[in-house]
């Protein structure tokens, strides 16, 4: 296959095209459209039903208000315009997961129109429900597993854009999906977890030699990450433009295709349907609604919490941290939390990139090798970062006492004299150790005499390692220096 960074074949350049499809299991107490347990971790098949999410004959559905407070939510997140009239429509297809023969779902009438998100424009936002789960695994025949059934399922339809590269459009697409995914938990709309099936990823992908004008539309399912989502678009991208250089452009036709993760490519399923296929109209059972009557939308806005965009500006402008150290308490929302609370008691700019340091590099490494490891309290930790800062303990003995109070709730500057890790800082007492060092490494002096200045670092780690790191390095080196001198 072609080198995939690149749409370019001789002098024509093929534009890519895409746009994303992501379904997202609200968080409620009870399902959609009645009253059952809306449970994702519930193991026992059909456990969680009734006669509305197995249609039976006469079943009414009644709507789930806090569902569709939390689509208002999501738009007004990402500055979508909420609609004041909405109203819910029957989506007719026949598939054994779904036994009313329609989903109910919103077609003209969706809750959110427009809005923004990680370098995308957003169509749409609207509420359905979930199907039923098939189970396939009974070889020649399925189950199928009604929990799942009605639970409040938000479908967020990106627009169409069309990028100069294939590299580009596959990251913008991965890019998409993490941030939708972060904002969803930001504000508890949705847990959000790809494994466990509670947001659910499709790509629209098409290539065209004209700019202006699109080629013909594939849709990608079964994405269940987002690495997933950037290899499939890649793939089906690279797949059109051999096509089209072959001249079988032709063959490219307007289907829903599977991915294939251990292949890493792309597989036909069916031809893919066109909305009147589905032949949507009102449901007859649900009455129309005018949001602006069930909701404040002001209130509702003005109660959102920090989004991760906002909490990427603060942090910047507040504490003037590293971009990457950024990112790690954006994703990480206990760790910002604490980071904050640390930062409050260290006041000082400079103190803090100090900390921020000493946390994305030392205690998340700690964290990711020892399971045992706590964030400390803000106090112990914030006490271990002065005594760096005021030169009071070395590097080394900082990320010696950082590896200490994560386990056991201690006193930095208690560790530091027990362990005999406070710097020396008394010129007298390390010129005794400098001229012991001296005496015993004769061609390490020699080679430093000699004009390799490289020689002089190891004289100064001797001395390190003597003191059990607790020299001050820049005093040491000082010190070797105007012996070496003499």
């Amino acid at each position: 296959m072609p080198h995939p960074n690149s749409l370019d074949f001789m002098e024509i350049k093929y534009y890519p095209t895409i746009g994303l499809e992501i379904h997202a299991e609200l968080k409620t107490n009870s399902k959609m459209f009645c009253g059952c347990k809306n449970d994702p971790d519930e193991k026992k098949p059909n456990t969680n039903i009734c006669p509305v999410c197995r249609a039976h004959p006469g079943a009414i559905p009644v709507p789930n208000k806090r569902a569709m407070e939390q689509v208002v939510r999501v738009g007004l997140a990402i500055g979508g315009n909420i609609a004041d009239f909405t109203e819910f429509d029957r989506k007719n297809y026949f598939y054994p997961d779904i036994p009313k023969g329609y989903q109910i779902s919103q077609y003209k009438y969706p809750i959110v129109s427009g809005g923004t998100l990680a370098g995308m424009t957003v169509t749409r936002i609207h509420l359905e429900e979930d199907t039923a789960t098939s189970k396939h695994d009974r070889g020649d025949y399925s189950l199928i597993d009604f929990n799942r059934a009605g639970v409040p399922l938000m479908e967020l339809v990106t627009d169409a854009h069309t990028f100069d590269s294939v590299e580009v459009a596959a990251k913008t697409g991965g890019d998409f999906g993490r941030e939708y995914q972060l904002l969803l938990q930001y504000i508890d709309a949705c847990d959000a977890n790809m494994e466990k099936g509670e947001m659910r990823v499709e790509a629209n992908i098409s290539i065209s030699p004209d700019k202006e004008k699109w080629g013909t539309k594939v849709e990608v399912k079964n994405l269940n990450s987002f690495k997933s989502v950037e290899r499939a678009i890649r793939y089906e991208l690279e797949r059109m433009r051999e096509l089209y250089e072959e001249g079988r452009e032709g063959e490219i036709v307007q289907e829903t295709r599977g991915w294939d993760e251990q292949k890493g490519s792309t597989f036909s399923q069916r031809a893919k349907e066109r909305a009147e296929d589905y032949r949507y109209f009102p449901d007859p059972d649900i009455p129309k609604f005018k949001l602006s009557e069930l909701f404040d939308i002001a209130q509702l806005k003005a109660a959102l919490p920090e989004l991760p965009v906002g909490k990427r500006a603060r942090y910047a402008n507040e504490y003037g941290i590293k971009p990457e150290d950024i990112e790690a308490y954006v994703l990480d929302h206990e760790l910002g939390l604490w980071f904050e609370k640390v930062c409050a008691i260290l006041k000082t700019p400079e103190k803090v990139k100090v900390a921020s340091n000493y946390i994305v590099s030392d205690f998340l490494g700690l964290k990711k090798t020892n399971p045992a490891v706590t964030m400390p309290r803000p106090e112990n930790f914030a006490e271990l970062i002065t005594l760096f800062a005021d030169g009071k303990i070395s590097s080394r003995a900082a990320k010696d006492i950082l590896a200490m109070i994560v386990i056991e709730d201690a006193s930095p500057i208690t560790l530091a004299e027990k362990h005999d890790l406070i710097q020396k800082n008394d010129e007298g007492a390390l010129k005794e150790i400098a001229l012991k060092i001296i005496a015993a490494n004769e061609q390490a002096v020699a080679s430093y005499k000699g004009g390799k200045e490289n020689a002089l670092m190891s004289l100064v780690g001797q001395m390190m390692k003597e003191t059990k790191g607790s020299a001050n390095p820049a005093i040491a080196t000082k010190l070797l220096k105007e012996l070496l001198a003499q």
